[in-house]
């Protein structure tokens, strides 16, 4: 990726000042309001991708940007930031320190840059095509799936069961009865300890674009795969379905369950 270092600084930049402007507001009994899409919203989603986005227009005019909140600018750009100033905005609401600031950038469609940040616990996950994942956080832990010897040795996580339908919940229920056990809830977070190798396979529905796009180069940097439950590569405008795992030799079995 040409200036990757740049775009990176960009980035860490943009995640820092998330962060700033989110913390005030954790656990301080803030208001929500429902979008359309019956998710919550928040003073602190919005002014977090507000300030994200003045700062990334500032730093790389030649990028476009696409956020959850605020829509797209310069959708002609080849390079396009990707935006979720608040992955799991329930957790917020609730407490809970699952949520995370997710900042991606495609190329050409494809990410290739990805920050996952939780501001409460000071951990972060950067994930670059290319290079290996960094993670840095005061809990320990290094950056690197594990390996699993088969579904039946491995933790499967899902944000929550209302992601899944009447057509999708079949195959996650296969894929629940195959693997050791199952966790509900993480949102970003979950993905992030996939690639610390504490979860092994996360499958999920309803994911939009500025929900994924950040978690492929840090699980794949990682030495990990992210695709639909068909297996293929992610795409914006796909069916919504993401499976990362954290050894890529569970694809093909999981990928058989989940089939819908």
């Amino acid at each position: 990726m040409r200036d990757a270092d740049r775009l990176l600084d960009a980035a860490i930049a943009a995640a820092d000042l998330a962060g700033r402007l989110i913390r005030p507001h954790f656990r301080a009994g803030l208001e929500a309001e429902t979008k359309g899409d019956d998710s919550p919203v928040t003073l602190a989603d919005r002014a977090a991708e507000a300030g994200m986005r003045a700062l990334l227009a500032e730093r790389t005019p030649e990028a476009g940007i696409l956020g959850e909140e605020g829509g797209l600018d310069r959708a002609d750009a080849r390079l396009r930031w990707v935006l979720d100033p608040i992955d799991g905005t329930r957790a917020f609401l609730t407490g809970r320190p699952s949520f995370g600031v997710l900042v991606a950038l495609l190329d050409d469609g494809m990410p290739v840059l990805g920050i996952i940040d939780q501001p409460i616990t000071a951990e972060r996950w950067i994930g670059v095509a290319g290079r290996p994942t960094r993670y840095t956080g005061s809990f320990g832990g290094t950056a690197g799936t594990r390996r699993c010897a088969g579904l039946d040795r491995a933790e499967l996580s899902c944000t929550t069961p209302a992601m899944l339908d009447h057509a999708t919940r079949p195959g996650h229920e296969r894929l629940q009865a195959a693997v050791r056990r199952t966790s509900w809830g993480g949102d970003c977070y979950a993905y992030g300890l996939l690639a610390l190798g504490q979860i092994d396979v996360i499958a999920e529905r309803d994911m939009k674009v500025w929900d994924w796009a950040a978690l492929v180069p840090v699980v794949e940097g990682a030495g990990g795969r992210v695709t639909d439950w068909a297996g293929r590569t992610l795409r914006e405008g796909g069916d919504g379905s993401v499976l990362a795992l954290g050894d890529p030799g569970l694809g093909s079995a999981a990928t058989t369950l989940l089939a819908f």
